[in-house]
């Protein structure tokens, strides 16, 4: 007997030693998976997939699998602030997410005081990087940079026109807003129009009564493609031909389907298309295989993890904050979406905007890839 149980310690010990080749390492992708916003939530949930795949299948990270939890915050705070708390309960590490920054910001918190580093590839709100908090980065870029590029676009191409300003009251949409109008202020052009929306509306025909008694010639709109794409249609629908301009938040085909043809013309601040760059070939082939087009935030969600995977490698651990310690430290990350390094806030320190135009291609559909406008 004692040496069975001898045997049985020995046993125990070998499997105790042998336990870490085998372990596994839990990480979340959250974003609005139901809800008006689902089209983005897809694109994250498809971008963290691909990445956990890739990187299990070249032997994960310091001999750990990843296993993926996805979280539906629905585009709701106070749904991202319960996912939160449901991701810490569950030893979840690392959160890829949230898609708004009115989810991104509260759930943060959150996420400091469990121990979990979040990186999020859409939130673009200034907030969530000014806080001083050691856990919160992003891969995309910020509203005051992407509302600089926008004002200045605005104040040059329509100087001397009559320029609206619509925002839907949430810290994205307003913010960005803001920010485009400050902007262009400073360069010297004012609005004839400020107003709210609010999220979920469905007539806008008070609004676009507004906007034609102003006889605008351009409408800026802070906000999602789902209220943008309902505002252009019903534009066009009372004789409204004054183009559309706005920023990352429409940056899905959804857009042109909810607007119609109306949506031509329609101006977009969002960064370079990350399905060009050549170190994404290999990569965005293996979602066309698939049937998925990784437009917009797929391939900033898939980057996240590849920016997690070779800071952990350097730190040479998966401490939450060893890992933004060495993502923040200045060095230059490979990704998808090209070269990447962080300032000591959790931010991008390259320029990430551009202006695009949705325009017909010569297969009839509405897209914004390829038709970036000069400055």
């Amino acid at each position: 007997m004692k040496s069975k149980f001898l045997a049985g310690i020995g046993l125990a010990v070998g499997l105790a030693v042998s336990a870490p080749a085998y372990a596994q390492l839990k990480v979340g992708v959250a974003g609005p998976i139901t809800g008006s916003n689902a089209t983005f939530g897809a694109q994250l949930k498809n971008g963290a997939e691909q990445a956990v795949a890739d990187i299990n299948a070249a032997g994960g990270i310091l001999g750990q699998k990843l296993v993926l939890v996805v979280g539906d915050d629905a585009g709701d705070p106070k749904t991202g602030v319960s996912l939160a708390n449901k991701f810490a309960s569950e030893g979840v590490k690392w959160v890829v997410g949230h898609f708004n920054s009115g989810v991104s910001i509260p759930a943060s918190e959150v996420y400091q005081e469990s121990n979990i580093l979040q990186i999020t590839p859409a939130s673009t709100n200034p907030k969530f990087t000014e806080r001083k908090m050691w856990n919160t980065i992003r891969t995309c870029g910020r509203d005051d940079q992407q509302g600089a590029v926008a004002g200045a676009f605005l104040a040059k191409q329509f100087a001397g026109k009559k320029v609206a300003i619509v925002h839907d009251k949430t810290p994205y949409g307003k913010g960005l807003a803001d920010e485009t109008q400050k902007a262009m202020n400073a360069k010297g052009l004012k609005e004839v129009l400020y107003e709210g929306i609010n999220t979920g509306e469905k007539d806008f025909s008070a609004l676009v009564s507004k906007l034609k008694q102003a006889n605008v010639d351009v409408v800026y709109f802070g906000g999602l493609h789902t209220e943008a794409g309902l505002i252009v249609r019903q534009m066009r629908d009372q004789g409204l031909k004054a183009p559309m301009m706005s920023g990352d938040g429409i940056t899905d085909k959804e857009f042109v389907q909810i607007a119609g043809p109306g949506a031509e013309g329609t101006y977009m601040t969002f960064g370079p298309d990350a399905r060009k760059n050549p170190d994404a070939k290999d990569v965005v082939a293996k979602f066309n295989a698939k049937g998925i087009d990784p437009e917009a935030y797929t391939l900033y969600s898939y980057a996240s993890f590849q920016i997690l995977q070779q800071a952990a490698e350097q730190a040479k651990t998966t401490d939450s904050k060893k890992v933004a310690e060495v993502i923040r430290s200045g060095k230059v990350f490979k990704t998808v979406i090209g070269d990447l390094s962080f300032d000591k806030k959790g931010d991008i320190t390259r320029p990430d905007y551009v202006m695009y135009v949705w325009k017909k291609g010569a297969d009839g559909k509405i897209d914004y890839a390829g038709n970036e406008v000069g400055m």
